[in-house]
């Protein structure tokens, strides 16, 4: 038996409102829309995970998701323009991530991040 793929299912009175968050902030194309659910996806892959966490790290809540980007910095300034709720602002953590959680529209909290190079 192998797990062939996780998806996140998030609750949504509205899932359209989910396209500047997810589709303009992190690029994600929209891979299925029944109206009734939408699902974004990118074109990269990556093994199945599925996080079990008493914390989120550093004192912080267990975001509901974290995602991995290549540049942080970047979703982080867009983040800000878009003037989306900013709940752990953005740190170099001890463990080699740089991240920040932000609020989807849903009230979710997402945490996005990028592994320190070097």
């Amino acid at each position: 038996m192998t797990v062939r793929r996780i998806v996140a299912n998030l609750h949504a009175p509205d899932p359209q409102a989910a396209r500047a968050f997810y589709g303009d902030l992190l690029d994600l194309d929209i891979v299925m829309d029944l109206g009734w659910i939408v699902t974004f996806a990118s074109g990269e892959q990556a093994p199945a995970q599925v996080s079990i966490a008493r914390e989120g790290g550093s004192g912080t809540s267990v975001p509901q998701l974290s995602i991995e980007v290549d540049d942080v910095d970047e979703i982080y300034a867009k983040a800000k323009a878009m003037d989306l709720a900013i709940v752990y602002d953005i740190t170099d953590e001890p463990w080699g991530v740089r991240r920040f959680y932000v609020r989807d529209p849903f009230g979710t909290i997402v945490n996005i991040l990028s592994h320190s190079k070097g």
